[in-house]
């Protein structure tokens, strides 16, 4: 009988150590007492500072509004919306000012084309002193980015001299290959023997798909909203009123033998990876 008994105690024992040990191993701690993880930081290579020439790095994005320049955000009275996204990515010089009702008033990163460069220069005290809390992305050819020669490089760095504290970037000529990869993987042709210019909205929604967990874009159309007929016209951007048609310059571009962007080819493709990443078209409104 003591055996026996010996032998009911110990079992007795084991058994509250182990349930000790379940309890430490799924019991948690409070939060305030758990060594805090540090977010993952994403180095992007493809992104080339001025003038270092570091790569961009950052912390992802969980949420991402992408805002093109259409005059489609004229009157959505989505700004608020837009602004409660994590991260705003917007495109060249397309003002918020005025307008922060339909497309809001935050911007976190700005993509611009070496194009619209000029303009951004016009108002540098606006753009690279009172928002110098935005990230500037400027992509373009050699001719215009080169670190050595390039007229728009040069430009952007005495920009940067003057405003120190501004944070600006210039897609490498890998970046800029890779971008024309993409177009051609998507497409089967290659762009510069097509003829064709990408958009500044090609450039951003590669970055934010590189940037963001999740992307929702403002002021895309859908690649078959501009055949429907009964469609108003909208101006080409929000705010330039009365001058380009937006549905005219998408199908005067599209076709054009040489020297054109493809707006609806390009709408095309992102519907394609809107199926295979959380991209979600908020206005217009469409299903990828």
């Amino acid at each position: 009988m003591k055996i026996l008994g010996r032998v009911c105690v110990a079992s007795l024992l084991l058994c509250v150590i182990l349930w000790l040990c379940w309890i430490k191993a799924n019991v948690r701690e409070p939060a305030e007492r758990r060594p805090s993880l540090l977010p993952h930081v994403l180095q992007l290579p493809g992104y080339s500072r001025l003038p270092d020439g570091e790569p961009l790095v950052r912390n992802p994005c969980n949420t991402c509004a992408v805002v093109s320049s259409s005059g489609q955000m004229l009157g959505s009275g989505l700004g608020p919306q837009i602004d409660q996204a994590e991260c705003v990515l917007r495109m060249n010089t397309a003002p918020t000012v005025g307008y922060e009702l339909d497309v809001g008033s935050r911007s976190t990163l700005r993509v611009v084309s070496h194009t619209s460069v000029p303009h951004l220069l016009r108002n540098q005290t606006y753009f690279f002193q009172q928002s110098q809390d935005t990230v500037y992305v400027i992509w373009g050819p050699p001719k215009q980015m080169d670190i050595d020669q390039g007229i728009t490089y040069r430009a952007l760095l005495q920009a940067k001299s003057k405003f120190p504290g501004v944070n600006i970037y210039a897609l490498t000529q890998n970046m800029m290959a890779h971008c024309d990869q993409v177009f051609q993987n998507e497409t089967g042709k290659d762009r510069a023997k097509s003829g064709t210019f990408l958009s500044t909205g090609w450039f951003t929604m590669i970055l934010a798909m590189e940037l963001c967990e999740e992307v929702s874009v403002y002021g895309m159309v859908s690649e078959s909203y501009c055949r429907d007929r009964t469609q108003p016209p909208v101006p080409y951007h929000y705010y330039e009123k009365g001058r380009l048609d937006e549905c005219t310059t998408y199908m005067m571009h599209e076709r054009a033998s040489r020297g054109a962007h493809r707006f609806i080819t390009e709408k095309a493709v992102f519907s394609r990876w809107a199926r295979r990443k959380r991209i979600y078209f908020k206005h217009p409104s469409w299903e990828a």
